[in-house]
């Protein structure tokens, strides 16, 4: 009996522990401070401050690139009892997931084609997503204003008339969207744009005014997007990304098969890049990949939203197209 009530009691507790984990709508008081994007700190990455790891991945020195790359990473907090709407920029755990995750296992596939540019920005919790009305919608907003503001800086001070790569994952790409819409559509900078690449996002082709979806490998100035699922498998609304813009990350046309011959390299998290590990197919808004041919593949069987690797099973692939593209631009200006 007495067992019976100490059990009674732990349940208890940790029931009355899980009310106590309660969202709160969005409270203009708790914004964390705005980043002034002047100071060098509050940038994840500049040209000046590459790290010893994302140095591993170049093939040739900073100084000889003459494009840049403006990179916005994915959501990093999402926590269930991390009740804070926007994470402020200084949050150590969150810059070691940009620095250590994303950078290297994303960004990097841009750094043969430019400058690397990285904001650190208040992103929004993943539960804005699905809780818009309570607050998500706010929280959103405020972290595009924060990517918004590093831009201008990045314009004013780094820039200098240099052609740019727009290069984003889920919540970046959020953001990127109404980056495309506030700088690069229908306005004179389109002229100084490479390619965006929009990943992780639903996007419909007519989103844009000027900046098209592109469908040969060496087109410029247009968009390109995609996210990955498991063959076979489909998000929980199936029509989800049903008409939204779908490239093929390895032939970069519109080819909606290929063959393992075709895929360039996956790179895990181990830095190791796995060549000829995949096949793809587009169908429904959606990338179809076969389970990668690595070591790690079992684990990735049971998995059937390929989302988080959206960039990195394509790594290789998206580093010669960007490369690629960025050939192109110069040579035509």
């Amino acid at each position: 009996m007495i067992k019976n009530i100490g059990y009674l009691i732990v349940l208890a507790f940790l029931f009355s522990c899980k009310a106590v984990i309660k969202v709160q709508e969005f409270q203009n008081k708790e914004v964390p401070e705005a980043p002034n994007y002047l100071n060098e700190e509050n940038w994840a990455v500049l040209p000046s401050t590459y790290s010893v790891d994302l140095k591993e991945f170049e093939t040739k020195s900073i100084d000889s690139l003459k494009a840049d790359v403006f990179y916005v990473y994915p959501t990093l907090n999402t926590a269930k009892e991390d009740l804070r709407w926007n994470a402020p920029i200084a949050d150590l755990e969150q810059q070691y997931k940009v620095l250590n995750k994303v950078v290297l296992l994303q960004a990097s596939a841009f750094i043969t084609s430019g400058k690397l540019y990285v904001p650190y920005y208040r992103q929004a919790h993943l539960r804005s997503y699905s809780m818009l009305e309570k607050g998500g919608k706010k929280a959103l907003i405020l972290a595009y204003s924060d990517v918004k503001k590093a831009f201008e800086v990045y314009l004013k001070k780094y820039n200098n008339g240099r052609p740019i790569i727009i290069a984003s994952h889920s919540q970046g790409s959020t953001h990127t969207k109404f980056l495309l819409r506030d700088f690069f559509d229908d306005k004179p900078l389109q002229q100084k744009l490479i390619a965006a690449y929009v990943v992780g996002t639903v996007m419909k082709p007519n989103l844009f005014k000027t900046i098209k979806p592109m469908i040969k490998p060496n087109e410029i100035g247009g968009v390109l997007g995609w996210n990955t699922f498991k063959k076979g498998s489909y998000p929980k609304k199936k029509d989800k990304f049903k008409g939204s813009i779908t490239s093929n990350p390895v032939t970069w046309d519109t080819t909606k098969t290929t063959e393992l011959y075709q895929h360039k390299g996956f790179l895990y998290s181990n830095k190791k890049i796995y060549k000829r590990a995949l096949k793809v197919e587009i169908t429904d808004g959606l990338v179809w990949s076969t389970n990668p041919i690595f070591p790690m593949r079992l684990f990735m069987s049971f998995m059937k939203n390929y989302h988080v690797g959206d960039i990195n099973l394509f790594w290789q692939d998206v580093r010669e197209n960007a490369e690629l593209r960025t050939r192109t631009w110069l040579e035509k200006n």
